[in-house]
């Protein structure tokens, strides 16, 4: 039975890693490193990569082998580094796991298995897949309940994984009505839960924080700015995070629902970090206005990536 360890419990910030390519859509290593550093130096308590705003499902096995081995030696320790392993079969999931793991690799996140728009596995599919990994490997799993995996995940379900796979302790919530969602999963799961986090690049933070959640898995744009929330929330300071939370709010809001997953890159072009803020096709670039307001609210907020380069 799963439940509380002594190995370290992560929490704060830690912002998804873009997928740097220079203008052929090729992997810009040493734009991938300068990223990399930017965001240590922003703040970031640790570090997630090739997840869906990494743009993983459009890197081949090859590139996400180099890009773990590659990131996992730069950041050599400086912070956690999470490493998204997610893979229909779980035996792949399992292989991908362990070698993250043996390349230094705090945890791993991983969706639910699925494929294409319908097809779907049970309960009991899904507990099976959760159990053959959380044997494979020896770091915490932390289940990303995405929409985009189109699989419900009940947090009764969420709960029993918890407590029945040994390595499952993380969960990344970024459903609708999350803060419900993680306030029954904490009552359900009990100490199994080492780490209920907000996802969706922060929009519901605050109420995810009310909730219980303990870390805040963004974009990774503005880790200073969400450092502005986190840290007094963590301080026992409702009042300042609430504040600073209504700065961001407009940044964080725009970014959701206006830019996704190419504004921390807009960004950090913008500032230098890196040469080429494109996505990798057949992802259609920022729309331009949307990329100038993003921009206009980031000088507003002086933030760091601005400065960074």
């Amino acid at each position: 039975m799963s439940g509380t360890t002594a190995g370290p419990r992560y929490s704060g910030v830690f912002p998804v890693v873009p997928t740097i390519f220079d203008a052929a859509g090729a992997l810009d290593l040493e734009g991938q490193m300068r990223c990399v550093d930017f965001m240590l130096d922003a703040g970031s308590h640790g570090l997630c990569i090739l997840a869906n705003f990494s743009e993983q499902f459009l890197l081949s096995d090859a590139e996400r082998e180099l890009l773990t081995a590659r990131i996992l030696s730069h950041v050599a320790g400086r912070a956690p580094v999470i490493v998204t392993t997610t893979h229909t079969s779980p035996l792949v999931c399992a292989e991908r796991s362990r070698q993250a793991q043996e390349l230094g690799a705090a945890m791993v996140m991983v969706m639910p298995p699925y494929h294409g728009a319908t097809i779907r596995f049970g309960e009991a599919g899904i507990l099976g897949f959760f159990q053959t990994l959380s044997d494979a490997i020896d770091i915490p799993i932390m289940i990303q309940d995405a929409p985009v995996s189109g699989t419900q995940l009940s947090a009764p379900l969420l709960a029993k994984l918890a407590t029945s796979c040994e390595q499952v302790r993380y969960f990344k919530i970024e459903t609708p009505f999350a803060a419900a969602k993680l306030r029954e999963l904490i009552a359900l799961g009990g100490a199994a839960i080492e780490g209920p986090w907000d996802g969706e690049e922060a929009i519901t933070l605050i109420a995810d924080l009310e909730a219980g959640a303990t870390g805040a898995m963004t974009g990774g744009g503005y880790p200073d700015g969400i450092r502005q929330i986190i840290d007094p929330w963590v301080a026992g300071d409702k009042e300042a995070a609430r504040a600073a939370y209504q700065r961001w709010l407009p940044l964080i809001n725009h970014e959701n629902r206006q830019c996704g997953l190419l504004a921390a890159k807009a960004l950090m072009e913008a500032g230098g970090v890196i040469r080429c803020g494109d996505g990798r096709a057949p992802l259609p670039p920022l729309n331009p206005a949307a990329r100038e307001q993003l921009l206009s609210m980031a000088k507003s907020l002086d933030t760091l990536v601005l400065r960074w380069g």
